[in-house]
């Protein structure tokens, strides 16, 4: 972990310290870990409202008179299915089919012959992405800008829309889930979606450093749980939403993932990596990423062997002990053979081993939550 004194600060920092945050490293940022405990802000988001400082995450804008025709390829998602005010959770991909980065696009509409895109992508691999991204654009047809000034800022739970109505201009049950507007957050101009990585509805708002400093303390007032790093993984997993870096990465392709719904192969034409899950899914995709029922208190970590009749058959790459479900939970990649529901495998834990069944995801899934 790198040095405290080292790392970045968002501009909610000083907000977050003087609510008593608890502070960690995280990709190259000092971010608050817990407020008033992880499992007393995993329960507001699920049954009320918690807010969450995200503004480490990396902010793109990407703006041209050819810019769809620039990021087709690099994402095997068909962008162009998208009307303004939708989005597209996708990925970038390498040649042989493996994960850059996991991100979302939002597609703002076409101002004065000029296409407008924002793209949200993870603070580990910000600088890798945009990199990624400019070798790939043509600067005569798109262009790229860095917004890491703004503030994201994630207003999530049951009660998180009616919450920050109040804050609002617009009329925020009008947007729809995975929609967006460019709308007005205390008096200015804000981007405001309607996305989230906890499994519940809400906002993800990017907005100025005043106006995110302003938002925070009105949010407060108005009774909303601030949450920190601890409580958003706890709460994605629940909602078995990958983490880059564990979860998936270069060497894990969408079709092993999961997340073969996101390749798109009827409507779009030629992108980074097709061919190698073409052959991947000729040839068979050899492990899957499943979810994991552990029965007791006992919480398969990362990288934890999973067996299958005393021989290796893959590797824990998330697990925690559910807040909500109240026994653990993981998520892992087992070869296909055992990827199937119901299926029981042992996962060694400090050195025993311990039954773990194999459920389908997501483990939770909202009541409350409106449908896409």
């Amino acid at each position: 972990m790198a040095d405290l004194e080292t790392l970045q600060r968002t501009p909610l920092y000083d907000l977050a310290r003087q609510g008593n945050a608890r502070m960690t490293g995280f990709s190259g940022w000092e971010m608050p870990v817990q407020f008033g405990g992880i499992a007393q802000e995993h329960r507001a988001v699920r049954t009320t409202v918690g807010m969450f400082d995200i503004s480490h995450m990396g902010k793109l804008c990407i703006t041209g008179a050819r810019a769809l025709e620039n990021l087709q390829p690099l994402v095997p998602s068909d962008l162009s299915r998208l009307q303004p005010g939708e989005a597209q959770y996708t990925v970038l991909l390498t040649p042989e089919g493996g994960i850059i980065d996991d991100l979302i696009f939002y597609y703002q509409g076409l101002e004065l012959g000029q296409e407008h895109w924002v793209a949200i992508v993870n603070a580990a691999t910000t600088a890798k992405d945009k990199a990624w991204l400019l070798q790939h654009l043509d600067p005569t047809q798109a262009n790229l800008q860095d917004w890491a000034d703004q503030v994201l800022l994630a207003v999530q739970g049951p009660t998180a829309t009616a919450i920050l109505q109040a804050f609002v201009a617009e009329d925020l049950a009008k947007v729809k889930v995975f929609g967006h507007l460019q709308g007005t957050v205390l008096g200015q101009s804000g981007f405001l979606a309607r996305t989230g990585y906890t499994g519940e509805d809400g906002f993800e708002l990017m907005v100025s450093a005043e106006v995110g400093q302003g938002l925070w303390r009105s949010l407060l007032q108005a009774g909303v749980t601030p949450c920190g790093l601890g409580a958003r993984d706890t709460l994605r997993l629940e909602a078995a939403m990958a983490l880059y870096g564990q979860d998936i990465d270069e060497i894990t392709t969408p079709l092993e993932a999961g997340l073969g719904w996101l390749v798109h192969w009827d409507s779009k034409g030629d992108f980074i990596g097709r061919s190698a899950l073409e052959q991947q899914r000729q040839l068979g995709v050899p492990r899957r990423l499943v979810g994991l029922h552990l029965p007791g208190r006992h919480i398969a970590r990362h990288n934890y062997p999973i067996l299958h009749e005393g021989q290796p058959v893959g590797k824990v790459t998330s697990g925690t002990l559910s807040p909500t479900l109240e026994h653990p939970i993981a998520l892992g990649y087992v070869s296909t053979s055992l990827a199937k529901p119901g299926q029981v495998v042992e996962v060694e834990i400090r050195g025993k081993l311990f039954p773990a069944t194999v459920v389908k995801r997501p483990f939770y899934r909202s009541p409350t939550k409106p449908q896409s």
